[in-house]
Parts: C-alpha cells; structure tokens; sequence
C-alpha cells in the first residue's frame, strides 16, 4: 500500500502496479485544439444506420408514444445530423469537409446476427452495430480475470450473476472509438466497482440504507485520498483492503490515474461524489418511507446515474476534452442530459426486475403511477416520454454546443458521449439475463 508521508504530504496519484496487477500498455493522451470552418460540414454520421430484424410494432391507442421524433423535434435532429458528424478516429485525420455539398448517406452497418432481447415499445434510440466480438471476449477475459485474482470481488456463488452482467459487451459498444483493448478496460474496472458498491452497499447483496452514509465516504476515500497524520493514514491505507467495493475501487482507479491527466482524473472523482450523493438521498427516502415527487424523483436521478461513465469517453479514447471546455455551462447541460436520458432507459428496462425484488425501488413509472395516480401500465408508457424528451432535448443540446464551438475535440467528445448512449441502451436491450419487459402491449 503507498505510504502517506510526513504530515501535510500528498499521496502519489501515479503509483505503481500493484504486483498481482498486470500493467496496460496505453498511448499518450493527446488533445487536438485545432478549429473547422464550421460543424455544418462534418460529413461522417454520427448515426449510421443499422438493421435491427423484427422490431416490434409500436403501442396503439391514447397513451401510446412513438419510436420516431414526434414534430416539434423534427427541427433538432435534422440540425444533429447536420453538425453532430465528428471524426471517427484520433485528432482529426479522419475529417472531411467538402464545403456546402453534402455526401450520400453511408451504407447501413448489419447487426451480424443480433443478440437476443426486444427494445421498450415506443422508447426512441439509436440501435448500434453488434461490438466486436472479439474485443468483447478479450475485455470479459480480462475483467473477470481481474475481479477474482486482483481485487477478489464475489464469492463463488455469485460467478453467474457476474458473468450475467456482460460487461465486455456493454463497454465495447458504449466506446466503440477506444484505441486498444487497454482504453476499454479502463472503462471496464471503473464500472464493475461501481456496480459492487451499488450492489454490496446498496441494493441486493447485503445493501441497507441504514448507515449508508459512513460506507459511501470511507469508499469514496478509495478515489480520493485521506491527507492525514503519519499515525492514522496506516488504518485508513488497510481499509481500503477491508471489503470487495473498497478494494475494487482502489484498484480501478489506480488503472485510471496512470492513463488519464490529473484533470480528467478529478472529474471523475467530482460526479462520483454526485454519484454517492445521489445514493444517500435515495437511501434517505427509503428510512423514512417518502415517495418524491416526480420533479423530486428526477432531480435526485441527475445525481444517481450513469454520468462518472460518459463523462470519461475522453480518457477512453485516449485524448483529453481539456478542463476549460468540459467545465462550459453548455457542455455540462449536455453529459447532464445524457446521464439523465439513460438513466431512464434503465428504469424501465429494470422495471420489472425491481418489482420481482424485496422490498420496494423506487423508479420512474412507480413514482409516476403514485404520485399521479396512473395505472401502471399508463405509468410506464407516460415514463417512456419523459424519456423520448430527455434523449430529444439531448441532442438538440449537443447539436447547439457542436454549433457554438466546433472544435474539433468538443466534437469528438459529443459523438463519444453519444455513442455511450447508444451502447448503454443496446445492452440493456439485449441483457435478458437481468432484464424482461413488462407486458403492457
């Protein structure tokens, strides 16, 4: 464990492999800061089309929401697919602009054999390519590798719902720009210790809201170290031994730091404190029986999602969105935006797993079948326009920002951020192993 010094010393953020860890071979970070003409002129979609066989027909009747952009967004999406066209590969070798003349549409991309599993009835999405197989195989390698020999994740019993988790696909179609398998295992261990906190701390495995707080930060310190007198760091440096989440933490970010800069390694810490703040506020509802306001339910959601994951595409990609531009009001509306749009796909694809579960979980069509007296199924389809808006609103945000400063790394990083939400949504599409629909339709 590294040694905390004298006191008022700092911990090193660079420090070496563990020795069980096998180090990763990453590229240098690069950051492209040239500006292009204008985004109007990006010819690369940022959508390619992709065939999905036999999606299901959409609902019928009153309450019934469209898989296609309704009117009033018709507006947004064309000015998306007009600027949101970025590179495909590092820097921007791979751009093209061919002043007002815009190219045919790119051939469709078959999904080679689609796994398994159907898409929420009238949820608008973006359906992806199927990820490389054999990245895919090489991440769930690895990572499991890593949970059992490194940081000893799970006991036996639990390898299934491991393996269940399909983590290697889920990160290979959420960064489908990762230079090397390396980049996507980045990714990789900071979800799966995410995932043990949620699950140990929190919900199925042991969780409680009861004395949440005190896990959450002593976790926390995992991500962000204790400066403290030379006679107490030592019990704070073997705590970080003392239970899976804590040692899984510590290790992904360990991983982390050496490949990203010391300011993408900080954002990343700041929306995991909004991550565990979103947790606590959950946990709070949870002790006293209070069931939020749907406004409330989605404010606390904007805490408690997926947002520490998108918001590291850069890292992943190997090249950094420098801090100035991440820290613009506009791009923090649009990783917002994405945070809060996927975390309703998850509410509803885990819809009815969370019925199925003890006790009772709050998400968005049971606040909404509550607090606005709905039935559950009209509750679940109202949900899935919430979600239709966040994802529109979305895009039209990315659109503005890619208009209002086209840079060619802010581009990049909205294209990566989009490709997060598409990759999210398609695993949580094809993950049946968790995931059943309701049968509203």
């Amino acid at each position: 464990m590294p040694d905390s010094g004298p006191l008022g010393s700092s911990l090193p953020e660079r420090r070496p492999t563990p020795p069980a860890a096998v180090p990763d071979a990453l590229t240098p970070t690069v950051s492209d800061l040239s500006v292009t003409p204008t985004a109007l002129h990006f010819l690369a979609a940022l959508h390619p089309p992709v065939t999905i066989p036999d999606p299901p027909p959409p609902p019928t009747g009153a309450s019934a929401v469209r898989n296609t952009p309704d009117t009033d967004t018709d507006a947004a999406d064309s000015v998306l697919q007009r600027i949101l066209r970025g590179p495909t590969g590092p820097g921007t070798a791979s751009l093209s602009l061919a002043g007002r003349h815009r190219p045919p549409p790119p051939d469709p991309v078959p999904a080679a054999q689609p796994a398994a599993g159907r898409a929420v009835p009238g949820l608008y999405y973006h359906p992806v390519p199927e990820p490389d197989p054999v990245r895919v195989e090489e991440v769930s390698r690895r990572i499991k590798r890593w949970a059992e020999d490194e940081v000893q994740l799970y006991p036996e019993e639990w390898e299934g719902q491991f393996d269940g988790l399909s983590v290697g696909r889920y990160m290979v179609a959420c960064h489908p720009d990762a230079p090397t398998v390396d980049h996507l295992m980045l990714a990789t261990r900071l979800m799966v210790a995410e995932n043990a906190v949620d699950d140990c701390y929190c919900e199925d495995h042991g969780g409680s809201p009861v004395g949440l707080g005190g896990r959450l930060l002593l976790a926390h310190t995992a991500l962000d170290h204790v400066h403290t007198t030379a006679e107490y760091a030592p019990a704070w440096q073997e705590s970080l031994t003392s239970d899976a989440p804590r040692r899984a933490y510590r290790s992904a970010m360990d991983y982390f730091v050496r490949a990203a800069t010391d300011s993408q390694a900080d954002r990343y810490r700041h929306d995991m404190a909004r991550l565990h703040m979103g947790y606590l506020a959950e946990a709070a509802w949870a002790e006293t029986g209070h069931v939020p306001e749907v406004w409330e339910y989605l404010a606390m959601r904007q805490f408690n999602n997926f947002r520490p994951c998108p918001t590291i595409t850069d890292t992943v990609g190997g090249y950094e969105l420098p801090a100035d531009l991440h820290a613009r009001p506009d791009m923090q509306r649009v990783i917002a935006l994405a945070g809060n749009a996927t975390t309703i796909v998850n509410d509803l694809y885990s819809y009815t797993k969370e019925l199925d579960s003890p006790g009772r979980h709050l998400n968005l069509p049971v606040v909404i079948a509550e607090r606005e007296q709905l039935s559950e199924r009209d509750a679940y389809l109202k949900a899935v326009e919430v979600h239709n808006e966040l994802q529109h609103a979305f895009e039209a945000a990315a659109a503005d920002l890619a208009e209002a400063c086209p840079l060619p790394t802010v581009l990049r990083f909205l294209r990566g951020v989009a490709a997060w939400v598409d990759g999210n949504h398609d695993w949580h599409r094809t993950n049946t192993y968790r995931y059943t629909l309701p049968d509203f339709w």
